[in-house]
C-alpha cells in the first residue's frame, strides 16, 4: 500500500491587506449576496468573476422549494460569464456569505459541484482560475486554481 496525502496551498489575508483589484472582486461578491433568492435557507452566497478584459459580473445562489432546482452563486456566476462572455477566460472568482444578518466570519468553500464547475471552466480556458472565499476574519486566497480544493479531479478524459 501507498499512502499519499493532498495539500491545499492558499494565503489568509485581513481585507485591508488585499489589493485594490481584489477587494473590488470581494466587493462585488459582497453586494451580490443581497440580489440572492434565499427563502428557505436564509444563507445568501454571492459570488464574483473577473474577466481577461476585466470585466466584473456578478450573480447569487437561488433557491427553489424543490430543492436540486436551485443553483449555487458559483455557478450562477460562472454560467452568466460564460454565456454571456464566451472568449474572455474567467481569471479570478471571489465568493461572501451573509447569513442572520452579516457576513459570515469564516470564508465559505464552494460545494463540491461548484468546484467540478470551476475546474471545467478552468479547461476551457486552459488556466487557473484565483479564487478569493471572504470572511469578516479573512479572505482566502487560493492562487492554484480548483486543483487545491478539488484534489481528485473528474475531468472529459474519463469519458474518452
Amino acid at each position: 500500500m501507498k499512502e499519499l496525502t493532498h495539500t491545499c496551498h492558499y494565503k489568509l489575508y485581513a481585507y485591508d491587506e488585499l489589493c485594490e483589484a481584489d477587494r473590488k472582486l470581494v466587493d462585488a461578491a459582497k453586494e451580490s449576496t443581497q440580489s440572492s433568492y434565499a427563502p428557505y435557507s436564509q444563507f445568501q452566497v454571492g459570488a464574483a468573476a473577473l474577466l481577461s478584459d476585466g470585466t466584473i459580473v456578478s450573480g447569487s445562489n437561488q433557491e427553489n422549494a424543490a430543492y436540486p432546482s436551485g443553483l449555487c452563486a458559483e455557478r450562477t456566476t460562472l454560467f452568466f460569464a460564460n454565456a454571456a462572455h464566451p472568449d474572455k477566460a474567467v481569471e479570478a472568482l471571489a465568493v461572501a456569505a451573509y447569513t442572520n444578518g452579516k457576513f459570515t466570519n469564516v470564508p465559505v468553500p464552494p460545494c463540491g459541484a461548484c468546484r467540478q464547475v470551476m475546474l471545467e471552466v478552468e479547461q476551457r480556458y486552459h488556466q487557473p482560475i484565483r479564487i478569493l472565499l471572504y470572511g469578516t476574519e479573512g479572505t482566502y486566497v487560493v492562487e492554484g486554481g480548483i486543483r487545491e480544493l478539488l484534489p481528485l479531479i473528474f475531468d472529459a478524459s474519463f469519458l474518452k
